[in-house]
C-alpha cells in the first residue's frame, strides 16, 4: 500500500523544492547579523555612528519607485514622530522608540513583491479592537496616502 501524503517540502513553479528560508530572506538575515555586529563594535562610540545617515544611503540604494516611497515616509515618519530614531533593521529603513522598531519600510525590489509595505511592530499604539492591520500596501504616494500615513505614525507613537 503506497501512501499518498504529501512530503512537507513543497516543489515551486521552476520544479525546484522549497526548504527552509528564500535567498531574500536570507539576505535580510544577514544584514540584520551585520548590524547588530556593527552597534556591538561600536560600543563606546556609539555616539559617533549616524544611523540616519545609514537609513538615508539604504534609501539611496533602492529602485526608484521604491525610493520615492521610502524618501516620502522617512520624511513623514520625521514630522509626525519626532521622538522615533531612524535605524536600519534587517537591511531596511526603520524607526524606533527606547531600540523598539515601531514601524518600517520594506521595498517591493527587497522581496521580490508587487508592492512595497509600511509596517508596524508591537510597540506600535495601533490597537482597535480585537483585530487591526499591522502591514499596509504602497503603489504610490498620494495626498490622502501621506495622511493616512501620518495619522498611522502619530497613532501609533501616542
Amino acid at each position: 500500500m503506497t501512501s499518498t501524503r504529501k512530503s512537507a517540502r513543497s516543489a515551486d513553479a521552476s520544479g525546484e523544492k522549497y526548504d527552509g528560508f528564500t535567498a531574500e530572506e536570507r539576505g535580510a538575515m544577514k544584514e540584520r547579523a551585520l548590524e547588530l555586529k556593527a552597534t556591538a563594535r561600536r560600543g563606546s562610540r556609539a555616539g559617533k555612528a549616524d544611523p540616519e545617515t545609514e537609513v538615508l544611503a539604504k534609501i539611496a540604494e533602492m529602485p526608484e519607485a521604491d525610493r520615492v516611497l521610502a524618501e516620502r515616509i522617512h520624511a513623514i515618519v520625521k514630522a509626525s514622530a519626532p521622538d522615533l530614531a531612524p535605524k536600519l533593521w534587517y537591511g531596511m529603513p526603520a524607526y524606533a522608540r527606547n531600540g523598539k522598531v515601531v514601524c518600517f519600510f520594506q521595498s517591493a525590489h527587497k522581496f521580490k513583491s508587487r508592492y512595497a509595505t509600511l509596517g508596524f511592530n508591537d510597540p506600535a499604539n495601533l490597537d482597535e479592537g480585537a483585530m487591526w492591520a499591522t502591514a499596509f500596501a504602497l503603489t504610490e504616494m498620494t495626498a490622502d496616502a501621506e495622511a493616512r500615513i501620518a495619522a498611522l505614525v502619530s497613532k501609533a507613537v501616542g
